[in-house]
């Protein structure tokens, strides 16, 4: 049987809960995190974005002719976010030129390495860094302020509605993919769960670096 966005789900529940579920986003529902935590994450987060930005333009270069109106849809929305970002960081008097943590630094090198793969192995690591990011804030459930706009910004049913377009443009892809190419989605997918989990963490141990 060919791999698919949820079969990478059954098989790896332990990497994925720990990308989705961590005692930052805990703190965040329970308004017990330190602001200095949740400003070191959206600056690195921030940083991200950039970088992310890119790759989902590397991916709408190898995405076939079925799959460009919904990727250039969530093109449109990261411009609108990096926006949003900034605005965000201007109310917390935050500079965003700084040095990626480590952490942000594999993230984004791991995105930049994307460009190399199949076209199948791009969209299931677009898919699960998407969905790491709708399921982390919609889990914890409502979030307080100064939180909820974050929560509903990627928990939101519309973010939802992408991240399940994405995972169908995974699965196509996936379904006429070779046993080697659907072997490096999974261990894509894989490397995304760890690197999600390690991001969650940089938050807490930047801060106390910086203390």
């Amino acid at each position: 049987m060919p791999l698919t966005c949820q079969s990478l789900l059954q098989a790896h529940p332990a990497p994925w809960d720990s990308a989705t579920t961590h005692p930052f986003l805990a703190g965040c529902q329970s308004g017990t995190l330190h602001p200095a935590q949740f400003n070191t994450w959206l600056v690195q987060d921030f940083l991200f974005v950039k970088d992310f930005t890119r790759m989902v333009g590397r991916v709408l270069g190898a995405a076939p002719d079925d799959h460009i109106d919904g990727l250039l849809a969530g093109l449109g929305a990261l411009k609108d976010e990096l926006l949003w970002f900034e605005a965000k960081a201007a109310e917390r008097s935050l500079n965003l030129s700084t040095s990626p943590q480590l952490t942000c630094q594999r993230y984004c090198e791991f995105m930049a390495s994307l460009a190399a793969r199949p076209y199948s192995v791009q969209a299931t690591a677009l898919w699960a860094i998407e969905y790491a990011y709708n399921q982390g804030w919609q889990l914890p459930g409502p979030m307080p302020e100064p939180y909820t706009e974050f929560a509903d910004r990627w928990g939101n049913p519309g973010f939802t509605d992408y991240v399940h377009l994405l995972a169908a443009q995974a699965d196509a892809a996936l379904a006429i993919a070779s046993p080697e190419v659907q072997a490096q989605a999974e261990a894509a997918f894989l490397q995304v769960a760890d690197l999600e989990a390690n991001f969650w963490q940089m938050a807490f141990t930047a801060a106390e670096a910086a203390q």
